[in-house]
């Protein structure tokens, strides 16, 4: 019985035995497998922790390069931001100087319709003036009196002249040297002429080349007759023709009637003509003022010839006296030279020679001596 007890604390005792070493064994294991896996743990917190650090490198460039691109990126935008507002202002330049020179010229073109538009008037203006026969011949005279007035002394010309016979041409222009004046008319029958240019058949050209035959014909008579006297006035006269077109006209159409005023001795002259033939009157006109100063200035160079003659007689006279005196202080010269010369023997005469009456070049003393002894 006790030792089957024995046996069973035995049994027991071993079966205590293997499973404390089982129970230990087990520990064992899981304390190898928690190290095992507190390792692994570390070493995947290790590689986390390297790539976490990889990562903030990572970062930190990404951020850089982000920084450094995004300051390049605003450099860039700056100069582009600058040449674009460069190029704005210089457009905006432009734009301005464009349409300062645009407002010029259309205040040019403004002033060129105004001054259009008051030509309008003024021609307007000029036809109803035309049109009517007595403001037609002042504006003939008006037009003639300012050529002549403005090229002309005032004691070259007069308007309105009574001539001997009680004739009153327009003007009359006193010539140099001539009392005969030149005669200038102002009248011209410009109805005709308008007559001719507003034809618009070939009968109503021929009708008004008639009449304009006719009444130039008997002008031309009128002024040949009344203001071509022989010894009172010149032997032509001036027909004067208000208009440049009117007088090309005649020049096309009527050249008979030009061939006949000047046969008549009769000068049909246009404003500018009639310029011209003024310019050349002033030119003689100042032509016949020096050749009348000429005379004054011939006795003023007789007087200045006159006084160079006297100068030159006086400094003829002066050169006399210089020369004498230039003689004198020559014969002077000649004294003293010959008081010198005697002067020199007497000091170098010798004393003590047998001959006194010698000195050392064999002269004797008294050619030496101013005046010879009495003896």
């Amino acid at each position: 019985m006790s030792g089957l007890f024995e046996m069973l604390l035995l049994m027991i005792g071993l079966a205590a035995l293997g499973l404390l070493v089982w129970v230990g064994l087990v520990i064992s294991r899981g304390s190898r497998e928690r190290m095992m896996e507190a390792a692994a743990q570390f070493e995947r917190q290790r590689h986390l922790d390297q790539q976490m650090s990889d990562v903030r490198a990572l970062q930190a460039e990404v951020t850089g390069r982000i920084a450094t691109l995004t300051q390049s990126v605003g450099e860039r935008f700056d100069s582009l931001q600058n040449r674009v507002g460069d190029g704005l202002k210089e457009n905006v330049k432009e734009t301005t100087e464009n349409l300062s020179k645009l407002n010029e010229r259309l205040a040019v073109i403004d002033a060129a319709q105004k001054n259009l538009t008051s030509l309008t008037s003024e021609v307007l203006t000029l036809k109803d003036v035309l049109s009517n026969k007595q403001t037609r011949g002042a504006f003939g005279q008006g037009r003639m009196e300012a050529i002549i007035r403005d090229a002309l002394p005032p004691n070259a010309y007069e308007f309105q002249a009574t001539l001997k016979g009680g004739k009153r041409p327009d003007c009359i222009i006193r010539l140099p040297n001539d009392p005969r004046p030149l005669v200038v008319d102002a009248k011209f029958p410009l109805e005709s002429v308008t007559a001719f240019r507003d034809a618009r058949t070939e009968e109503e050209k021929k009708l008004a080349a008639a009449r304009i035959r006719t009444d130039i014909t008997t002008h031309i008579k009128d002024i040949s007759e009344k203001y071509i006297i022989a010894g009172e006035t010149q032997e032509i006269a001036v027909m004067f023709v208000p208009s440049e077109s009117i007088y090309a006209d005649l020049h096309e159409f009527f050249d008979d009637l030009i061939q006949k005023a000047q046969k008549q001795r009769i000068m049909i002259a246009s404003p500018s003509l009639l310029m011209m033939a003024i310019q050349m009157l002033q030119v003689i006109v100042k032509d016949s003022k020096m050749r009348e100063q000429a005379n004054l200035v011939q006795q003023e160079v007789g007087r200045i010839l006159e006084d160079v003659r006297r100068l030159n007689e006086r400094v003829g006279k002066l050169d006399t006296h210089f020369r004498q005196a230039n003689d004198d202080v020559s014969l002077i010269t000649k004294s003293t030279d010959a008081i010198i010369r005697r002067g020199t023997r007497i000091a170098d005469m010798e004393l003590d020679s047998p001959n006194p009456e010698l000195v050392k070049d064999g002269s004797r003393m008294g050619d030496l001596l101013p005046f010879k002894s009495a003896e």
